[in-house]
């Protein structure tokens, strides 16, 4: 980010590019009335900033969907509901032909990624494992999310400790993979079985899927705080897409890592 900044002044000190051009290119946000976007998260923070669609009109998920489109290669709307996704669709593929938009009904995620955009993919997977078949929906919001941020994602689902040879026929899998996402609810338990089957971080995805004592969630988020197992994160309830993005970003250390290494084993 500083060199990209010195590049701008210098650029703007020699007269090659003018003091709108400058601004427009090192501002940080922009303001469309009723949002104001964070068109700079891409250089702080490795990713875009990304539209939470619950509680949003459809007309206002458009009009910063489409503005995002302005600043970035690629664009992403969680919590997107089947009206809302029809409306989106509708409209964006009307006033972009050439553009592909594309809606995951059971990951609740609309996105577009420009045609032109080359994504490179980060090295290592990431295994998304969930207990059962209704917590299907936050381990595809997990998956589609960690995905749309370039990285490889292996599904393991339905393998939850009622029934765990299931979930012991992939432990190899899961074991190879760079992070794990353990997605469960009910009373929560698979997070801390599989936390210690393998040596990989887990991050943990409380689900509200479960009977009334399950309290939306609440019994299976408790008994993720309080594993036994070392190396077990937790975030919030059906919060798949933050289990994702927290996912990427570990992959995305890992890269930096490897590249500032093989930069430095070249200088010697």
């Amino acid at each position: 980010m500083k060199n990209s900044l010195r590049e701008v002044l210098e650029q703007l000190k020699d007269g090659n590019i003018s003091i709108e051009e400058a601004y427009e290119t090192l501002r940080t946000y922009d303001y469309i009335g009723y949002a104001t976007l964070d068109i700079h998260r891409e250089k702080r923070k490795g990713f875009p900033e990304i539209i939470f669609g619950e509680g949003k009109t459809k007309e206002h998920i458009l009009g910063i969907f489409e503005r995002l489109m302005k600043f970035h290669k690629k664009v992403l709307a969680t919590r997107i509901n089947e009206e809302k996704a029809d409306y989106l669709m509708e409209n964006l593929q009307s006033r972009y032909p050439f553009e592909y938009f594309h809606h995951h009904s059971n990951a609740r995620t609309f996105y577009w990624i420009a045609k032109e955009y080359v994504e490179t993919k980060k090295q290592g997977y990431i295994a998304v494992v969930s207990a059962g078949t209704s917590d299907f929906s936050v381990a595809e919001e997990a998956a589609v999310t960690a995905e749309f941020l370039g990285c490889e994602v292996k599904r393991i689902y339905d393998v939850g400790v009622a029934g765990i040879h299931r979930l012991l026929d992939r432990v190899s899998v899961i074991e190879q993979a760079h992070v794990v996402i353990v997605v469960a609810g009910m009373e929560g338990a698979l997070a801390s079985v599989v936390g210690g089957l393998v040596s990989k971080p887990i991050i943990a995805v409380p689900t509200s899927v479960g009977y009334g004592a399950n309290f939306q969630g609440l019994s299976a988020l408790l008994t993720m705080l309080n594993s036994c197992a070392s190396g077990v994160s937790v975030v919030n309830i059906d919060n798949g897409f933050g289990a994702g993005y927290y996912a990427a970003t570990i992959l995305s250390v890992i890269e930096q890592s490897i590249e500032k290494a093989m930069k430095q084993g070249g200088k010697k």
